[in-house]
């Protein structure tokens, strides 16, 4: 699966995820950090990339409909610090079926996972 991470996911995760099997790319490492959201969701939709981000802007599905693009993780924690985040993160990589989530909006807290599948 080809995954982008948004600057406010930490970027410890590419190596992991990386290690898990799949191709990242960060926000960072492509010189994108501080743009507005229309620009990293070009960047990640050109590249074919599934985003990861707590960017709620990114839970419109008005907007981002499910279907229309390579799919986004939406992670919604208590306290996203980064050990929560990093944890979480790397725990649905570990034990979810990530790579059925291409073009769905998937949200995580801290006990939830919810998915919208495209109709």
């Amino acid at each position: 699966m080809k995954i982008k991470l948004d600057e406010n996911i930490p970027a410890s995760l590419q190596e992991a995820i990386e290690d898990l099997g799949h191709d990242v790319d960060t926000v960072i490492s492509e010189g994108i950090a501080g743009h507005d959201d229309d620009d990293v969701w070009r960047y990640a939709s050109e590249a074919g990339r599934f985003l990861i981000t707590q960017d709620l802007d990114f839970s419109d599905i008005r907007r981002f409909v499910p279907g229309n693009h390579h799919g986004i993780l939406l992670v919604r924690l208590r306290d996203p610090g980064l050990h929560a985040l990093t944890a979480r993160i790397l725990g649905l990589f570990q034990t979810e079926r990530v790579d059925a989530w291409s073009a769905c909006l998937v949200v995580a807290t801290d006990t939830k996972l919810r998915i919208r599948r495209p109709k």
